[in-house]
């Protein structure tokens, strides 16, 4: 009887987490916009490779503005030497031009649609420099300059902070690793353990505990720039 419900639980437990990480993923210009983690995480990995790309973007854009392109022109430059996601989102951008949507509107809906801090900055110096007149070029350049510095640091501060990530793999993966080495070794022993009410605790205890201590770890070493 015992074995049966813990297969059950365990069943329930496993479909549950499935739906969870599953449940709630939009396709909105990709994994965007998601609610599930699985959407956020895709979505996360999405938006750092666009900030990756954005100084190049800004680059280009900031050569075509020199050569005597006007800001549309420039937008097209990045659609057709850029890489996905770059390309994409300023495709967007230019087809919502086409159909008649005002361009403050149009640079609004795609700072939002990628949720990019660099990028919202970005949009934000384009607006502000067509009302008052500023030299957009020069405002590119700075921006571009900014952000590789800021990449630049969040490298430095991923590789300080490697040691402490691979501990919390390592701490969290070791109770479980033990746990099946001690289940191969001596099956006699840990088969009966598992399949009592207290062996059923000891592992939902066990894994309440891991689960807490890797967040405490994350949090840790999670440093933003």
């Amino acid at each position: 009887m015992i074995p049966t419900l813990i297969i059950i639980l365990s069943a329930m437990c496993c479909a549950g987490v499935v739906w969870h990480l599953v449940s709630g993923v939009r396709i909105r210009a990709g994994w965007q916009n998601g609610e599930s983690p699985l959407a956020r995480y895709l979505d996360g990995r999405r938006r750092v490779r666009f900030n990756s790309q954005l100084p190049e973007a800004l680059a280009t854009m900031s050569n075509a503005l020199r050569a005597g392109f006007s800001i549309s022109q420039a937008f097209d430059s990045v659609v057709e030497q850029g890489e996905a996601p770059m390309c994409e989102e300023f495709a967007i951008l230019q087809q919502q031009l086409k159909i008649g949507m005002s361009f403050e509107d149009a640079l609004e809906s795609m700072s939002q649609r990628v949720g990019s801090d660099d990028l919202t900055l970005v949009t934000t110096a384009i607006l502000i420099g067509r009302k008052t007149g500023g030299n957009v070029t020069e405002i590119f350049d700075k921006i571009s300059e900014t952000i590789r510095g800021r990449m630049r640091i969040e490298r430095k501060v991923r590789s300080l902070t490697a040691q402490g990530r691979l501990q919390g793999i390592v701490v969290s993966a070791m109770p479980i690793f033990l746990a099946v080495v001690m289940t191969l070794i001596k099956p006699g022993l840990m088969i009966p353990f598992l399949t009592s009410a207290v062996g059923v605790v000891s592992v939902l205890a066990m894994c309440a505990l891991v689960a807490v201590g890797w967040l405490i770890i994350r949090r840790i070493i999670r440093i933003d720039v």
